[in-house]
């Protein structure tokens, strides 16, 4: 038995996730036995969970000590630079002026800093969730504040490339095939363990975007990727979905995935394995 670690929990939660999804009613009990099953098909021994719960939500709270930290500190800088400059206008000292454009250029450098880790994938370095929550949906109702075009990608065979070449060859797939799609637009998420969304805005049609997609696949096909001595090939399969002011995220994702059962069967029919 090899020892659960951080990235072989995201990927055995991943599977059992997606191994729920068709069930209407999950017990903790049926959570935990399917979960077994995918841990002792990467024979990894789930003994090790409260040690890796304990990290993890160590590592979390570290992360929101050191964004509430920055965020009091960037609070307070806000605060005396607003003093400073209300009191530069009363005496209309435009040195002190001066001094706090360049105090404020500074803030807003590290304010774009703490979004930019707060907005991406530490892995494949593209979106996050929130990135998409804070930025196209409405915070309670997790509608669409605008209308666009949606398209959710699956890699195909991906267990097989883990269970195959080990994780880190998986890790810098998934840093590949994000690298790929961000070619046909910069608004792409790392939605799940192996899954990308990719948002489209309303100036490019699906019949557009599905044809970039196909475009950027074909030529992944094509790349033998090398490991040592053994080369593998890289496919995805996508579904698309276009999307209105108001539309639920949910709804429009459960519309991409089932456009994305009939593609699915077509690459698998041309491409069977890695």
């Amino acid at each position: 038995m090899q020892q659960i670690d951080e990235k072989l929990l995201e990927v055995i939660s991943n599977e059992t996730k997606k191994s729920i999804s068709g069930i209407n009613i999950v017990t903790p009990s049926v959570y935990m036995d399917l979960f077994s099953k995918f841990a002792l098909s990467h024979n990894a021994d789930i003994n090790e969970e409260d040690k890796i719960t304990d990290y993890l939500l160590s590592k979390k709270i570290s992360l929101f000590t050191n964004m509430q930290d920055a965020a009091s500190k960037n609070a307070k800088q806000l605060s005396e630079s607003t003093d400073k400059a209300l009191l530069a206008i009363k005496d209309k000292n435009e040195d002190i002026l001066k001094e706090v454009l360049k105090e404020t250029q500074s803030l807003q450098l590290e304010i774009e800093r703490l979004k930019k880790s707060v907005y991406k994938d530490e892995l494949t370095n593209i979106y996050n969730r929130k990135w998409l929550n804070d930025n196209f949906l409405e915070d309670e109702s997790q509608s669409f504040k605008d209308c666009g075009t949606l398209a959710i990608i699956d890699l195909n065979y991906f267990k097989i490339i883990n269970d195959t070449y080990g994780h880190i060859i998986g890790d810098k797939v998934l840093i590949y095939i994000a690298n790929q799609i961000k070619k046909a637009s910069n608004s792409v998420v790392r939605y799940g363990g192996d899954e990308f969304i990719i948002i489209f805005s309303s100036t490019i049609t699906r019949e557009n975007a599905q044809a970039q997609l196909n475009n950027i696949r074909e030529e992944v096909i094509k790349k033998h990727l090398l490991v040592k001595e053994s080369s593998f090939k890289v496919s995805f399969s996508l579904g698309i979905c276009e999307f209105k002011k108001g539309d639920i995220l949910t709804d429009i994702i459960e519309l991409a995935d089932s456009n994305m059962y009939e593609d699915k069967i077509q690459i698998k029919n041309r491409i069977t394995g890695i």
